[in-house]
């Protein structure tokens, strides 16, 4: 009988053990992660990547001398294993300090070309790193921002607010691939038409997509798209994709002799290369999941994705009817099998986010709270003051860490 490429995927086993991070002992127990959705930790092959570079290539880029020239060996490869993860071409991938730095210099560069009567819409489910440098525009050049708004009540947007906010005044269409707050997976592809059809441009954050759901550029069809390896096993780093052609006719902001081909022209000093070592490297591990090179990069990664969300949705579905069966907890978003990634928000009736996070980080579980900077979402759902708590399934996330996760929130909601 032939092996499927699913078949061929990592067990949970051997997967825990690339984490050294899972051997920490707090209070007397392994610590769980679940603060995934906040970053992931990182695997041993990347930590390696990452230590080897800076031992023996550092160097600055552009000059002749040996580990000036690996170091410029070392960037492009990395930018044909972001390039393979994306879906595009090297020449498209740009890294910065974080998305939110790379999204702040990319409504600049756009916004030189922009002013009143021009307007760009942006949505109440988003990060506000997806929000706030549109926003800036509407001070720096006097452009109109609209803002689609969400539904509280199902944590989704409303599809009849996109539709009215879009006109042949709009320049561009920001929205997130996937709620960093409450999971929900957006149709990115269908934001990229509306925008197109008004002669729009369209910028996609994948920052919480991307660790849960493989990134296709080619099929959304956007013009900007964003990510961060820290969320997908990497380290701390910002990724943009976009078109080359838009990107060589940026007016970005850039010191004169720095270089004006594409990508290297939206890239602003000199850059983290130990850490875009490690971000090829967290793409390749990935891959590694399911075959690697042997495979090819993208179909391995493809395969990895296909079972590691399978995998996912299962915890997912455990730790969100689970939540479900504890008093006083209510769960925010889309139910396990709607459009989603495998985050989960709640509350605990009668205490704050923070202290619920404070009681299970003493039983080793180490979770996010507070509102995560997707601020809007916090408002619309109520929990301005005390926030939300966030859980988040990662590829080394086990069946036992959720059923501890669990007993933990019924403690703490013991408590209220």
């Amino acid at each position: 009988m032939q092996t499927s490429a699913l078949d061929a995927v990592l067990d949970l086993k051997t997967i825990r053990s690339a984490f050294p991070a899972l051997e920490r002992i707090h209070e007397g127990r392994p610590v769980a992660y679940f603060d995934g959705p906040g970053g992931t930790q990182v695997p041993r092959a990347v930590v390696e990547a990452m230590s080897d570079y800076l031992v023996n290539h550092n160097a600055n880029t552009h000059w002749k001398y040996p580990s000036s020239i690996e170091t410029d060996a070392a960037l492009e490869a990395a930018r044909e294993a972001l390039a393979e993860f994306l879906n595009g071409r090297p020449s498209e991938i740009a890294f910065g300090q974080n998305m939110t730095t790379l999204t702040y210099h990319l409504s600049r560069a756009l916004g030189r070309g922009w002013g009143p009567g021009d307007e760009v819409v942006v949505t109440e489910l988003d990060h506000h790193a997806n929000v706030d440098p549109w926003k800036a525009l509407a001070r720096e050049r006097g452009v109109t921002v609209r803002t689609v708004r969400m539904r509280p009540e199902t944590g989704d947007l409303n599809w009849a607010d996109f539709d009215r906010s879009i006109s042949t005044r709009t320049k561009l269409v920001a929205v997130g691939a996937a709620s960093n707050a409450l999971g929900t997976v957006n149709d990115v592809r269908k934001v990229t038409e509306l925008a197109h059809a008004a002669g729009a441009l369209a910028f996609v954050d994948a920052v919480h997509y991307a660790p849960h759901l493989l990134v296709d550029v080619a099929e959304i069809g956007c013009d900007y798209l964003a990510c961060s390896p820290y969320k997908f096993y990497g380290p701390h780093l910002g990724v943009l994709w976009g078109r080359q052609g838009l990107i060589e006719s940026l007016d970005v902001p850039k010191l004169e002799p720095a270089p004006d081909w594409a990508p290297e022209r939206l890239e602003t000093g000199t850059l983290s290369h130990e850490a875009i070592v490690g971000a090829a490297a967290a793409v390749d591990f990935l891959a590694s999941l399911a075959g690697g090179a042997a495979a090819g990069r993208r179909a391995a990664l493809a395969a990895a994705y296909a079972e590691l969300h399978a995998r996912g949705d299962r915890l997912f579905a455990r730790l969100w009817d689970g939540l479900g069966q504890i008093r006083g907890v209510t769960r925010y978003g889309l139910p396990p099998g709607g459009p989603r990634t495998q985050t989960v928000s709640f509350t605990v009736k009668g205490r704050t986010a923070d202290a619920v996070a404070e009681d299970l980080a003493r039983d080793a579980l180490f979770l996010s709270s507070g509102d995560f900077y997707a601020w809007t979402v916090v408002q619309r759902l109520g929990h301005a003051e005390d926030g939300l708590i966030r859980a988040g399934c990662a590829a080394y996330t086990s069946d036992d860490e959720v059923e501890r996760l669990l007993e933990g929130v019924a403690r703490a909601a013991a408590r209220a």
